[in-house]
């Protein structure tokens, strides 16, 4: 917990005040560039303001981390910015963001009391379109995250048993616990499939902010 809050702390400090810029409009073509989240808040003099993170995912190839930046709005004007991870102090509590290595692994408003919840992604966006189909399908978009998780299992349980082999033919290693023969040896091109499998399963997951340290671990 002290850990978290230190983190916090230092999060806060990076962030920097807007230009007042309007938000742009979400484009077609950023469908998997950049996500758009949404949220009403109550400020103390009872006024309702629309509270909007914008984070650009291309522009975090430009940075030396990887991570990026995100944009926070106040009713469509940019109200401030920070680098990634960000924590944005806002009416009631703070928006936590953070990535992952396919988008986003977390959005959400954090509340003085310690309660959170997600953002609600804009319509427009991939994430905004992937919650649209699990309300109308709920039975297939739940097989859908299935599928998922299955496609991330799969390369990692293969990839153990292959590194296994020569680790286990290390000498020291080998004469402790003895030697292990690997039963898949898999094509080049199947390990490239089963990688490309995992890239559409881990975005999927990144769509719905779903992140495993384990399964999701290139984010």
């Amino acid at each position: 917990m002290m850990f978290e809050e230190r983190r916090r702390r230092r999060a806060l400090e990076r962030v920097q005040p807007g230009d007042g810029r309007p938000l742009a409009p979400f484009r077609r073509w950023q469908l998997l560039l950049r996500s758009l989240f949404h949220v009403e808040l109550v400020d103390a003099d009872g006024r309702t303001g629309a509270w909007t993170v914008d984070v650009h995912h291309g522009r975090r190839l430009l940075t030396e981390d990887g991570n990026g930046t995100a944009d926070l709005y106040l009713d469509g004007r940019r109200h401030a910015r920070s680098s990634l991870p960000a924590v944005f102090p806002v009416p009631g509590g703070v928006i936590e963001v953070k990535p992952s290595g396919f988008g986003l692994k977390r959005c959400h408003l954090v509340t003085s009391d310690g309660t959170e919840r997600q953002l609600s992604p804009d319509l427009a966006s991939a994430e905004g379109r992937r919650a649209r189909y699990r309300q109308a399908h709920p039975r297939a978009s739940r097989m859908v995250g299935v599928v998922s998780v299955a496609l991330l299992i799969a390369p990692l349980v293969l990839l153990v048993l292959q590194v296994a082999e020569p680790v286990s033919q290390v000498p020291p290693i080998a004469e402790s616990v003895g030697t292990f023969s690997s039963p898949v040896d898999l094509a080049w091109w199947v390990n490239a499939g089963l990688t490309v499998c995992a890239i559409v399963a881990s975005t999927e997951r990144a769509l719905r902010l779903r992140h495993h340290w384990l399964l999701d671990s290139a984010g």
